[in-house]
């Protein structure tokens, strides 16, 4: 099926619940995931938990490389096009640009079990060795979180400022997307500027971010969007590109 010719509505509904299906899969991957087998400062306790939810930490690598965002992106490009073409143009390609680059660096979130397994090259490393190696990994990818988030952050400023200046969704809705961005951000740079600060700014700014991008999805998801007035927009920028 043509994504373009979908009517408005069910787009966004189905924006709405692959939003909804992303927002699961990263809490599954970072707080029954990554919260209970990762022990900071143990790197035996962690590689006896890895070794021992193999499959589970496979499984949340699994689902996180599947492309669900990417499918949001494109649908929120053709809803927001109305708006302001250029700019939703840029958020999407920054959403893409920001995935590419989450989904290369989840390379070191698989790493870990590759260093812990019965592999001829593992079996170079005694068992402390491959389990420092292992924890090592563990903040490369964090790291590579951070930059990706940076990367969405600004995704989502924008996509809150799109919200605004259109008249088919809730402005509330945009403000709380634009202010998470905004958090999102922060965050990235001051976990590059000063880890101990962004430490205690993490809290907070996944606050923001989280009530900004469930608001959006529940939104999407109850509402969708006024048609009528998606229809008059589209119909004002045709007129507009037909007097070029």
């Amino acid at each position: 099926m043509n994504i373009a010719e979908l009517p408005p509505r069910r787009k966004a509904r189905i924006a709405g619940v692959c939003y909804l299906m992303t927002i699961g899969i990263g809490t599954f991957d970072h707080i029954f995931v990554g919260g209970k087998l990762v022990v900071p400062s143990d790197a035996a306790a962690t590689a006896h938990n890895l070794l021992e939810s193999a499959s589970t930490f496979r499984l949340a690598f699994a689902l996180d490389m599947i492309p669900l965002y990417a499918v949001v992106t494109v649908l929120f490009y053709e809803l927001f096009m109305p708006v302001n073409r250029s700019l939703s143009l840029l958020a999407a390609f920054v959403s893409l640009l920001g995935g590419a680059a989450g989904a290369a660096i989840g390379v070191f979130q698989l790493a870990p079990l590759v260093v812990l397994g019965d592999t001829a090259t593992a079996r170079t490393f005694s068992a402390e060795q491959q389990q420092a190696l292992a924890m090592a990994f563990l903040p490369l990818h964090q790291l590579g979180f951070t930059i990706s988030l940076m990367f969405f952050g600004f995704y989502c400023f924008l996509l809150g400022w799109l919200i605004i200046a259109s008249t088919f969704m809730s402005r509330l809705v945009g403000v709380l997307m634009a202010v998470g961005g905004l958090a999102y951000m922060t965050y990235s740079f001051t976990y590059f500027v000063s880890p101990s600060l962004a430490a205690s700014l993490s809290s907070w700014s996944l606050l923001f971010g989280a009530l900004g991008e469930i608001a959006l999805t529940l939104w999407l998801l109850a509402v969708g969007l006024d048609e009528s007035n998606w229809m008059e927009l589209v119909a004002r920028q045709s007129h507009m590109i037909a007097n070029e």
